[in-house]
């Protein structure tokens, strides 16, 4: 193949490099009316009384809204496919506030210093309520987070509003207790997860208009134009025909940018007043009054035989979905979803549990999306029975894992058409050097060092929900241009789909370009989330090549007098198979836009009956300073099957990003709140992330399998990369001196409490 496994650099490297001007701040009007929020200052309270008349005197002041000046209908801001399983239970403004941070008014003026004045003078009184926010009480508590009658769910997800449940989850397969209680071994663990930042570089930030025929058009850093179309078109009460979203470049997502934040309030600016509007969030708002990770409790029982066959997994989950439930059924979903199916010699599988309201800032979608922290806890359970059963981890897992072509009691029956996860194991231990350094090496009077590993899966798009439409027109000069709705978060997706279509048509990237993310010209996509850019879109853009390169061939042989069959094209030339009729492709796409001619076009829908899993087998190799517990990350390696390597570079970037991620959750990362529900790490003072020096070696190898419902083999990449650091590094600070860390983040104090624990 010319283009695929091949490292080409990203279309749009050199201008953002060079600082192009290509993101949504970029494109604001200097007449823009600039928006703020006035925002809760507690954490549960009912608005009581809001004077905004000296506010809307102040000179510059274009638009102030409350409550009473905005629809009433809910919604949800979870960016997913309609009919969206997460709870409508938002208004675009609520007397009812619940969470610190929560919107209040929103203050239109001519620029930031007179909206900032403007809000001083805003005058609210609230009746102050108990709010819920230890998320293991919330059940039953006597404040209810939302009492609300008109809270609406598009089909049953569990909720019980008046016990603060958000939704409930239940699979089940084969007896748990009785399979249990055959077990030689069992272990029995409770973990912690936090809620963890996005903390991505451009922070939220959209701007609107109204066009020349009055339709509202919004420029926002979004994972999901088309969604976001949507929710503003029930937030707004008024038709989606009415509403454009163009997406331009993004700096960075990771999932925050899958749940709706700012859309909603410059467009009720434009639509009240008619002028254009820019809210931009700035550092703090972005980390205190938009999304985290789900902070999840998780007990995990797991059996197995003296022979070494894990024979029962039961996960019992709690999870705190804050004030709003965005994503939270689908995130809860994935814990059982994306562990379960790893081990395929069990006997009973059980995932069970509750996702409840809080006072705190709503949990929404972030990297790895429920399965970081199901594998965070089922992965630690392994590594204990492993212990417990004095068998070395890897070979453990070698024995237990699904293989391809095999499936599992969770799956019931459904094959696994692709995995190269037990050459991972294979590949990673040598890399790290296991079979010498497990479990651990005494390098000093008071440095230890260890080993430890996990595995993981995920998946690829959202199997029989998420469908991705691709056009590509052959252009008057013999290029193409790839209409894609999909949205390049950095990772460069546009690169590797026009590296598709072009070894699809054998012709140069650079003849290829590349249009996405315009809900007026782009053709329907889901956005970029649950993995499925690469996967699903990528099906889409091979369908609609050669879709288009079958119509080029058929106009080709009319052009040359030929039969179809006798038609042979090479990127640049159609020929007859004996060489005597030729025609340049440049000069039939121009005869076929002249004339009685026509403009060529391939188009293609794909959405996926199933959600083929890539698997990363994952080890670290830490310091651990006994004195003091603090850890230091010296090696990391991740072993990669996501199917075909598209774009090495590319994807080697993407393991490397999401593994420094998981190192942040597993040793630094942690959303912090007060006693009365203010969130404290709301800037990077206080939330500590890995730099450079934190991270140690970070290696990444891939092992190839072939997923055949796949673009040229391929799976998806973007998310499975962030969840094996978490258990692999607990399982080595286990290795080094002999305490389990249930709870992350895996900090210093914790270790050192530990072992004194061990000591007394």
């Amino acid at each position: 193949m010319k283009m695929i496994g091949k490292s080409v650099p990203k279309l749009d490297a050199l201008p953002i490099a060079t600082g192009k001007p290509v993101y949504t701040e970029d494109l604001i009007t200097k007449d823009a009316l600039v928006v703020k929020i006035l925002r809760s200052p507690h954490a549960f309270a009912r608005i009581t009384a809001i004077d905004t008349a000296n506010a809307a005197k102040l000179p510059g002041v274009e638009c102030i809204l409350t409550y009473k000046d905005v629809p009433t209908t809910r919604f949800t801001l979870a960016g997913q496919s309609y009919p969206e399983p997460s709870p409508y239970d938002r208004r675009i403004l609520d007397p009812v506030v619940r969470y610190v941070g929560d919107e209040v008014a929103i203050i239109a003026a001519i620029d930031e210093k007179t909206a900032l004045k403007a809000m001083k003078l805003i005058k609210v009184s609230y009746e102050i309520l108990e709010p819920v926010l230890d998320f293991e009480t919330a059940t039953g508590h006597q404040s209810i987070v939302h009492p609300e009658d008109d809270l609406h769910c598009n089909f049953p997800i569990g909720l019980d509003k008046e016990k603060n449940i958000t939704c409930t989850h239940h699979v089940e397969f084969g007896d748990i207790e009785g399979e249990l209680a055959k077990c030689d071994v069992v272990v029995e663990e409770t973990y912690y997860t936090q809620a963890q930042a996005h903390a991505m570089m451009e922070t939220y930030r959209s701007f609107s208009y109204l066009d020349h025929m009055g339709r509202l058009v919004v420029i926002s850093s979004t994972q999901i134009p088309f969604h976001v179309r949507r929710q503003l078109a029930r937030a707004l009460q008024i038709p989606a025909s009415r509403i454009r979203v163009i997406k331009p470049r993004i700096g960075g997502g990771f999932g925050g940018k899958q749940t709706g934040a700012v859309e909603m309030f410059s467009s009720i600016v434009t639509l009240k007043t008619g002028k254009p509007a820019v809210i931009v969030y700035d550092r703090t708002e972005t980390f205190s009054c938009t999304t985290s990770r789900h902070a999840m409790r998780l007990k995990v029982r797991l059996g197995a035989d003296k022979k070494g066959f894990i024979r029962v997994i039961d996960i019992h989950g709690l999870s705190d979905t804050g004030a709003y439930g965005e994503h939270a059924p689908t995130t809860f979903s994935l814990v059982g979803l994306k562990t379960l199916p790893l081990y395929n010699k069990t006997t009973a599988v059980r995932f069970t549990g509750h996702v409840v309201y809080t006072n705190k800032m709503p949990g929404g979608a972030l990297r790895g999306y429920g399965a970081t922290q199901g594998i965070f806890a089922v992965e630690s359970a392994v590594n204990l029975a492993a212990h417990k059963l004095n068998l070395d981890p890897a070979e453990f897992r070698l024995k237990n894992l699904t293989k391809e072509g095999e499936t599992s009691l969770f799956n019931q029956g459904k094959i696994l058409a692709s995995s190269a996860l037990h050459r991972c194991i294979e590949t990673g231990r040598k890399m790290i050097g296991w079979e010498e350094k497990y479990p651990a090496q005494q390098i000093s009077s008071n440095k230890v060092r260890a080993v430890g590993m996990s595995v993981t899966m995920q998946g690829s798009g959202i199997a029989g929900i998420d469908t991705a439409s691709a056009e590509i027109r052959l252009n008057d000069d013999g290029n193409y241009t790839l209409l894609i709705g999909s949205t390049d978060m950095g990772t460069g997706s546009d690169t590797i789909l026009a590296q598709m279509a072009a070894e699809v048509l054998n012709t140069p990237l650079d003849t290829i370009i590349v249009h996405a993310a315009d809900t007026d010209i782009s053709p329907y996509d889901p956005g970029s989330y649950a993995s499925s850019t690469t996967y699903v879109t990528g099906m889409a853009v091979v369908r609609a090549a050669e879709d288009l390169k079958n119509k080029l061939l058929e106009q080709a042989a009319v052009f040359l007098d030929a039969d179809r069959e006798q038609v042979q094209f090479d990127g640049e030339v159609f020929a007859t198979l004996d060489g005597e009729k030729t025609v340049l492709l440049a000069k039939l796409a121009q005869s076929l836009v002249m004339g009685s001619g026509r403009q060529l076009a391939g188009q293609a829908t794909y959405g996926s009956p199933v959600s083929p899993p890539p698997f990363i087998a994952g080890f670290a190799e830490i310091e651990l300073d006994q004195e003091t517990g603090k850890v230091e990350l010296i090696d990391y390696v991740a072993v990669v099957d996501c199917g075909t390597v598209i774009n090495p570079n590319l994807a080697r970037i993407q393991v490397e990003g999401g593994i420094v991620q998981g190192i942040g959750m597993a040793l630094y990362e942690d959303v912090r709140y007060s006693a009365k529900g203010r969130m404290e790490t709301s800037n990077f003072m206080q939330y500590k992330i890995p730099c450079r020096k934190d991270i140690g070696r970070v290696r990444v190898a891939f092992e190839e399998s072939y997923e055949p419902t796949g673009p040229f083999g391929a799976k998806s990449v973007g998310e499975v990369v962030i969840n094996t650091p978490q258990p692999a590094i607990a399982h080595a600070v286990y290795n080094a001196v002999g305490v389990r860390i249930t709870s992350l983040p895996i900090t210093s104090e914790k270790i050192l409490t530990a072992m004194q624990a061990i000591k007394r």
